[in-house]
C-alpha cells in the first residue's frame, strides 16, 4: 500500500509542476490560432480588392490620333 501511496504522490506533484506549463501552451496554440485566421481573413480581402482595380480619371483629356489616309 505504501508503493501505492508513493507512486500516486509522485504523480500529484508532477502534476501540479507540469500543469500551468500545459495550460500556457494550450493557450498560445488558441492564441496562434486565432492569429492564423485574422491573418488568412485580411490577406482574402487584400486580394480582392487587388483584383478589381479602381478606375480613375486622367485630369488630361485624351486626344484622338488619326493617321493620315495613304500611310
Amino acid at each position: 500500500m505504501n508503493t501505492f501511496l508513493d507512486y500516486l504522490l509522485v504523480l500529484a506533484v508532477a502534476a501540479l509542476l507540469a500543469g500551468p506549463a500545459v495550460y500556457g501552451a494550450l493557450q498560445e496554440r488558441h492564441i496562434d490560432r486565432q492569429l492564423r485566421t485574422a491573418q488568412q481573413q485580411t490577406r482574402t480581402t487584400r486580394t480582392r480588392t487587388r483584383t478589381r482595380p479602381e478606375r480613375t480619371r486622367s485630369r488630361a483629356p485624351r486626344v484622338a490620333v488619326r493617321q493620315a489616309p495613304g500611310r
